[in-house]
């Protein structure tokens, strides 16, 4: 009988970044090292800077030797989700104008006319002048 395997996803295993509770996803597995925390070489900060994120490239720079890497597999806890992460679905919708911006609207409206009004004006103006003339 295959053994099942939890999977995780980088969402998840980035929620769990304290000492008291420290995952790192390293090639696509996921470790629970909180109780490893005091004991790493490198100190407590270097895990908990890999949190949140695939700290495999740190992981294989370090040069971790093969005890390191068969002592890594007894915190091994899953396997991060192969699936991308789903894409919310965006809500589309009308914002209703508020009476701010409704009264805003009606302003321009209104003032359009106070500059065609006065060239208007001056149209009939300059022609009553000219045929006086």
């Amino acid at each position: 009988m295959p053994t099942l395997t939890k999977l995780y996803t980088m969402q998840e295993a980035s929620q769990h970044n304290s000492k008291d509770d420290c995952w790192v996803v390293i090639d696509g597995k996921v470790y629970d090292v909180s109780t490893y925390l005091e004991e790493h070489p490198g100190g407590d900060d270097v895990l908990l800077g890999a949190t949140g994120k695939d700290a495999t490239d740190e992981f294989e720079d370090a040069g971790h030797s093969k005890s390191a890497r068969e002592l890594m597999e007894t915190f091994c806890i899953g396997e991060l989700d192969p699936a991308p992460p789903a894409i919310p679905e965006l809500e589309i919708y009308t914002k209703q104008p508020t009476d701010i911006t409704q009264k805003l609207k009606d302003l321009t409206k209104q003032y359009w006319a106070v500059p065609v009004a006065v060239v208007g004006i001056s149209v009939v103006i300059g022609v009553l002048y000219w045929r006086r003339r």
